[in-house]
């Protein structure tokens, strides 16, 4: 445990160094703000625009505080997973290629405390700019809108927090697998996509898949309920990520030796 925790002070001066500490939370905090004054301020935009006939009337409904909030998340579905997956995918593959993990791994340090050293800093720093987007969108929300349940919200922030754990965790466990940081990414976003489109269309059949997870946030935020299959999805998603996290080190290691 105390080398996990050296390798984690590591990583995190390494995250810093490297500015990912700064540019990361920045790029989610303007997700988080574009949807909330986009939404506000979209009739002036259009009218801003000029070029349209002499007494156009443009009338676009207001939307609710709660699909204000929706789009952002959906900003996080998109741009904010492809953030994830684009600065954490050669987070191991990139060290193997240069040559940088064999000067690590010739220590006494484990397989299993150089992975998850690499995960647990990057957790951090996804939860970090994650919330930091979320509470800004939340803000805004506030100010020019009517607000939104805030039991409401802290379950919803939760819940999709966990998919963009799985999200951090697959692409950890394929940067372990492949000398090619593009092939991680690649993998990564392929079976995130995968898990979306399939578990749309069974909804039944995939009940407790983590690509519900998504849909069970909508109806949080538009219906303050908990869905009847969230914890289990929940606790799946969560089994999930360690089972990934359990067998990334043997993997990494076998590949290493071949």
């Amino acid at each position: 445990m105390k080398t996990v925790w050296v390798l984690f002070r590591k990583e995190m001066l390494e995250i810093t160094r490297n500015y990912k500490m700064i540019w990361m939370p920045i790029v989610f905090i303007l997700f988080g703000l574009t949807e909330p004054l986009t939404a506000f301020y979209l009739p002036d935009i259009i009218n801003s625009v000029g070029d349209l006939p002499e007494g156009t009337v443009i009338s676009i409904p207001t939307p609710s505080s709660e699909e204000v909030l929706l789009s952002t998340i959906s900003q996080f579905s998109t741009f904010g997973v492809l953030i994830i997956v684009l600065g954490f995918m050669g987070v191991i593959a990139g060290e193997r290629k240069s040559g940088n993990a064999v000067m690590v791994l010739v220590k006494p340090v484990s397989y299993s405390a150089y992975i998850y050293s690499k995960w647990m800093a990057a957790f951090v720093l996804v939860w970090v700019s994650y919330g930091l987007g979320m509470i800004s969108s939340w803000y805004y929300i506030h100010v020019l809108f009517n607000g939104i349940d805030f039991t409401a919200f802290i379950q919803g922030f939760l819940v999709y927090g966990l998919w963009l754990t799985f999200i951090l965790t697959l692409v950890i466990f394929f940067s372990s697998l492949v000398k090619t940081s593009g092939l991680a990414g690649f993998f990564t976003i392929g079976i995130a996509v995968l898990l979306t489109f399939v578990s749309g269309y069974m909804t039944k059949t995939l009940k407790w898949s983590p690509g519900q997870l998504s849909n069970y946030v909508n109806e949080i935020v538009l219906y303050s309920t908990w869905p009847d299959h969230l914890t289990g999805t929940i606790i799946f998603t969560a089994i999930l990520c360690l089972v990934i996290l359990l067998i990334a080190p043997p993997l990494y290691k076998k590949k290493d030796l071949i």
